[in-house]
C-alpha cells in the first residue's frame, strides 16, 4: 500500500533528508587516498549522532542477507554496484567510489547516494558518473502528478541505455516514508504511461545504477551484501529522496554541493 504524505510529513522528511545530505557531503570530503572505508563510515556516524538521527542501514537484514548490515554507510568501490560493506580497504588513486546513506529522524526516513572518483580520474569514469547524475535528474523531472511510475523508469533507463551502459537486473528505487523501503517499486527501466499513477504526497527514492561495461549481469560477493558487475567493469550509483507535489518534484536530500 502506498502512503500519501501530508505537507507537514514531507517537511519532516526533508529534515531527515538533510541529515543524509550532510553525512554524504562529510564522507565525500573525507574520501582521500589512504583513507579506509571504515573511517568514512565513522564520519557518517558522527553526522547522524550530532543530528540525533538513527540509521535505517545499521542492523538492516532483508531476506537475502546472511547477516545484518554492520554500518550506516554503503561504500562500493570500482566494480561494486551497491551495498558495499565498509571495511579496512584504503582508497587508492583513481578509485570510483559510490556512497549510499540513510537517516531516520522524527519517525521519518531519508535515503540518498552519489558516486565520484578519488584522486586522478579516468575520463570513462567521469562519463559514467555524469550519466548516472543525468539519469537521476531525468527520473526526478518525470516525478510529477499525472505521470506514472513507468514514466520515471523510462526516463532513467533511456539515459542509461543511450550512453551504452548496463542496468543491473532486478534493482531500482522504492517508496520511502516511515520506513526506508515502502511501496511502490521504482524500476530503472520501463514503459512510459504504464504503472501506478503518481499522486501528490507520494515520496520516492529514485536511484539509477549503471554498469560501465554495458551488460546487466551482476553477482553477490562472498560477504553476502556487495553486488559486483559480472564483467568486472566499473559501476556508478546516484539517488535522491523525492516528494511528488502539486508544485512539482521536491528533492528532500538535496546537497549544498550538488
Amino acid at each position: 500500500m502506498v502512503e500519501l504524505k501530508t505537507k507537514e510529513s514531507i517537511d519532516a522528511m526533508h529534515e531527515a533528508g538533510q541529515v543524509v545530505a550532510r553525512a554524504l557531503t562529510a564522507a565525500r570530503h573525507a574520501a582521500r587516498i589512504g583513507v579506509s572505508l571504515r573511517e568514512l563510515d565513522e564520519v557518517a556516524r558522527g553526522v547522524l549522532r550530532e543530528a540525533g538521527a538513527g540509521s535505517p542501514f545499521l542492523g538492516y537484514r532483508p531476506s537475502f542477507a546472511p547477516v545484518p548490515f554492520p554500518a550506516v554507510l554503503c561504500a562500493s568501490v570500482n566494480d561494486a554496484i551497491v551495498h558495499g560493506v565498509p571495511d579496512d580497504y584504503r582508497l587508492r588513486d583513481g578509485d570510483l567510489l559510490s556512497l549510499d546513506c540513510g537517516a531516520t529522524l522524527g519517525g521519518w526516513a531519508g535515503d540518498s547516494a552519489l558516486s565520484f572518483v578519488v584522486g586522478t580520474p579516468r575520463p570513462a569514469d567521469l562519463d559514467l558518473v555524469a550519466t548516472a547524475e543525468r539519469a537521476l535528474a531525468a527520473g526526478i523531472a518525470a516525478a510529477v502528478v499525472g505521470n506514472r511510475i513507468g514514466d520515471i523508469a523510462h526516463a532513467v533507463g533511456t539515459v542509461c541505455r543511450a550512453a551504452g551502459y548496463g542496468v543491473p537486473d532486478g534493482f531500482g528505487g522504492h517508496g520511502i516514508g516511515r520506513r526506508m523501503h515502502e511501496d511502490p517499486e521504482v524500476p530503472n527501466e520501463g514503459r512510459p504511461g504504464r504503472g501506478l499513477p503518481l499522486r501528490a504526497g507520494m515520496v520516492l527514492a529514485i536511484e539509477p545504477m549503471l554498469i560501465g561495461g554495458g551488460t546487466d549481469a551482476w553477482h553477490t560477493a562472498p560477504d553476502g551484501w556487495t553486488l559486483r558487475t559480472d564483467d568486472g567493469s566499473r559501476a556508478a550509483h546516484a539517488e535522491h529522496t523525492v516528494a511528488v507535489t502539486e508544485a512539482g518534484p521536491r528533492v528532500l536530500t538535496a546537497r549544498a554541493d550538488g
